[in-house]
């Protein structure tokens, strides 16, 4: 299908949520991307002002609009037990005016981030004269497709916004009467600041069909970056036509080396699972050396026991830790999202990183030790997004490492890894310039 051809089609009604009868969803497709298109060229030249600007204003009006948002979040709600939603989803989907406050904290913590863009990252003069420049700048049109949570969608147009690019939003069903709330505010505050009309733009029909169609537009749109179950990760990887920023399930691991503190271990096995259970940085898997086995993983145990967390272990383990239950296969490599974890005792480091870089899903991996050789060895085997010594696999996160908020946590190599903030959202260009130059 050629995509820039001119469709007709009955004009695309923005108040209608689900749109697949009331327009041509194809050209309802591309006209969006064609049009964040156009608003790329004009953010990549855009002053930092302006931007930082909208991104502060916008937090005024979503404070000053909460009582717009919560009256669309209500639909939401009530609409959620249809979904099948868990209370905790439904949970993560509510708004209220401590929330909204959070959202707009987290606007106005982007502002005062550095804009990346026209960054130098490199410069120097070749022997005939000619001065090269490698300057950061933006990746264009981004693609964004997230689960069902309101506060993303602010947080993904602002750090979309702030790093150059122009959005496209295709959020969850469930949250839809929240985000159009939240997008239409940003949007009102964009045009008082000089911004693209659109620089950010919603998704507004919830036919999955819509994401096939955007993913065919590899001509208008940068990078597609989905953010969700792995269903959708493999649906977009398999379909897009551009590049994909990939994250995939985060099956986490901590091991426990022969050296570690024992405390210092169960504290940090403990926060690494248990500090909130349902997130892709949170400990779904534990490997303890064998030396220290018999001394720990009951200080361990006793410590999950505490928040109901069910251990699934191998023999040695087993044997170990009263009332755990046997593991399975399936078990190694499996991301629980709750009170479950996975135990197995290792005879050396080099058994566990072994068994991390086999089950891994390549996210975030910890090890406690006091043996800095055993760190070294450690963070230089295994692959992951992010290895931590002596720290809780919940440290990986785009605020934590001062990145402010983030638009996923990539497990790819290419382009970006690991927490994805303003720069990764950013390419860079070489500048070269002469006198007259010309080449013999």
């Amino acid at each position: 299908m050629d995509h820039r051809r001119q469709t007709r089609s009955k004009p695309y009604r923005k108040d209608v949520m689900n749109t697949a009868t009331a327009t041509d969803l194809a050209a309802y497709c591309a006209e969006t991307a064609r049009n964040a298109k156009s608003a790329s060229a004009e953010l990549a030249i855009l002053d930092a002002s302006a931007k930082n600007r909208w991104l502060n204003e916008s937090a005024d009006a979503l404070i000053s609009g909460a009582e717009s948002i919560i009256d669309a979040n209500a639909k939401d709600l009530d609409a959620a037990p249809g979904y099948g939603l868990t209370d905790a989803a439904i949970d993560r989907l509510r708004l209220d005016r401590q929330r909204i406050e959070g959202i707009a904290t987290a606007l106005r913590e982007i502002a005062m981030l550095p804009d990346p863009i026209g960054e130098v990252l490199d410069g120097f003069t070749r022997p005939g004269g000619l001065q090269i420049t490698k300057k950061r700048v933006p990746l264009g049109v981004v693609f964004f497709i997230y689960e069902s949570r309101p506060n993303v969608t602010a947080d993904a147009a602002a750090i979309c916004v702030k790093s150059g690019n122009a959005v496209i939003l295709r959020g969850g069903k469930e949250a839809i009467h929240s985000s159009q709330a939240i997008v239409n505010l940003m949007c009102e505050v964009a045009e008082r600041c000089g911004l693209p009309k659109h620089a950010v733009q919603l998704v507004n029909t919830t036919d999955r069909a819509a994401v096939g169609e955007f993913l065919g537009l590899g001509d208008l749109i940068d990078v597609a970056i989905p953010r969700g179950g792995e269903g959708l990760i493999r649906r977009v990887a398999a379909e897009a036509t551009m590049p994909v920023i990939k994250h995939y399930d985060g099956n986490c691991h901590v091991y426990v080396d022969e050296t570690a503190d024992v405390e210092m271990a169960a504290s940090i096995v403990e926060n690494a699972k248990c500090q909130r259970m349902g997130v892709c940085n949170a400990c779904e898997s534990l490997l303890v050396h064998e030396s220290i086995a018999a001394k720990a993983l009951p200080k361990i145990a006793e410590r999950l026991a505490q928040h109901s967390v069910e251990i699934r272990a191998d023999q040695r383990a087993k044997t170990l830790i009263p009332g755990s239950i046997s593991a399975t296969d399936d078990d190694w490599g499996a991301e629980y999202l709750g009170p479950t974890i996975s135990v197995a005792v290792v005879d050396s480091i080099d058994e566990a990183i072994s068994h991390i870089n086999r089950y891994s899903s390549h996210h975030t991996e910890a090890i406690v030790t006091s043996s800095l050789a055993a760190a070294e060895t450690f963070t230089a085997g295994i692959d992951s997004s992010a290895v931590m010594v002596n720290a809780s696999t919940r440290f990986n996160d785009g605020g934590v490492f001062g990145l402010g908020a983030e638009i996923g946590i990539s497990t790819d190599k290419f382009h970006a890894r690991g927490p994805c903030g303003l720069r990764e959202l950013t390419t860079y260009k070489y500048i070269v310039k002469g006198n007259g130059h010309l080449r013999t």
